[in-house]
């Protein structure tokens, strides 16, 4: 679903999809304790050397020293939350985590978790005019040739993205960060007190971004879909909330704190994330944000605004759903962005430039 910064009309649809994956725990950790039975005739030399003995006994008590690491360490399973909110993107250069806080340094090293593997490879930074596919219709099409796709999280499949990257494509994760939707399977986890508005699309109603207690761990689970299945990339949907009626008396700083959250929440996983429209916040957004999409800035004669991206390497995945091609391709070809044509339900058919 996409909504518009222009007097809150929207501009798109979308469907309903699958369940997120389980979480999972660990056990706790088993104290054991010796002792060991003296002798009555070695009493006396054993006594000589007694000062030994409470150190036997000890062994058991330092135990917990070394297993006193292993809260701090522990790998979480995809879909659980971290527990702080960092409002930065983690460094490319340091391994990002698995949605829990940073494994300790002290001795002894933190587990690894084969589950968290995805989350150390180098995010993902399409470059400026990178041909790519946009399809939230239904589960994905992959005969478009094309090297990026983005698809609709939850409607598409662990089978289906590694059907694209075997073809060579990266995959962008589609989800709605701004708006709750009631045919998403974890509707039933957003309070009511977090549902604002509608937003002009069936079922839908804002979100209270204000409420990043509440938000982040539902957007970390979702996030931690993308991941679980494979995606390269997450699109938040709705990341401008505070320019509609919402409902909530949101303001920009509001939003870029939330904005900010979410290019964390990709991050820590090793997701690359797309700053969805939000031209304004752009000056304040660009080094968070691995790459732009946008919806008809050439309609609203706002496509200079998203330049930054352009020149900071960073690619620009721009449609248009009523002017035809001859209107808006010589300008998006001399920008750098990757722009075409789309029907308002993105399906399948698309005319690039």
């Amino acid at each position: 679903m996409i909504a518009a910064p222009h007097g809150g009309t929207p501009r798109a649809s979308d469907v309903s999809r699958p369940a997120l994956p389980p979480h999972t725990g660990r056990g706790p950790l088993v104290r054991k304790w010796s002792r060991p039975v003296l002798p009555l005739a070695l009493l006396v030399l054993l006594a000589l050397g007694g000062c030994s003995s409470p150190g036997a006994d000890d062994a058991p008590g330092r135990r917990p020293e070394a297993g006193g690491a292993q809260p701090g360490a522990r790998s979480a399973a995809p879909g659980t939350p971290a527990p702080s909110l960092s409002k930065t993107p983690q460094p490319l250069t340091t391994a990002p985590s698995n949605g829990t806080s940073h494994p300790s340094t002290s001795s002894p090293p933190p587990r690894k978790d084969t589950t968290t593997r995805p989350s150390t490879r180098r995010i993902w930074q399409p470059r400026p005019g990178t041909a790519w596919q946009w399809q939230l219709d239904g589960r994905v099409d992959p005969r478009t040739d094309v090297p990026v796709y983005d698809i609709d999280g939850f409607e598409n499949t662990a089978s289906d993205v590694a059907r694209l990257h075997a073809d060579g494509r990266k995959v962008i994760c589609y989800i709605n960060a701004g708006a709750w939707e009631d045919f998403r399977p974890d509707k039933a986890a957003f309070p009511k007190s977090v549902l604002g508005a509608t937003n002009g699309w069936a079922g839908e109603r804002w979100l209270d971004i204000r409420r990043t207690d509440v938000l982040r761990p539902l957007m970390a689970k979702r996030f931690d879909m993308c991941r679980a299945k494979g995606f390269d990339a997450v699109e938040p949907d709705l990341m401008d909330a505070y320019q509609n009626e919402s409902g909530f008396p949101l303001t920009a700083a509001h939003q870029l704190t939330y904005n900010k959250m979410l290019s964390a929440l990709a991050h820590e996983r090793g997701l690359a994330v797309g700053l969805k429209n939000d031209l304004e916040q752009i000056p304040q957004l660009l080094r968070h944000f691995d790459f732009a999409v946008n919806e008809e800035c050439a309609e609203f004669d706002e496509c200079e605004s998203l330049r930054p991206f352009i020149t900071a390497g960073k690619a620009v995945f721009h449609v248009e759903y009523t002017l035809p091609n001859s209107d808006f391709c010589a300008d998006s070809r001399r920008l750098g962005l990757s722009s075409m044509r789309k029907n308002l339900d993105l399906d399948p058919w698309r005319k690039p430039c």
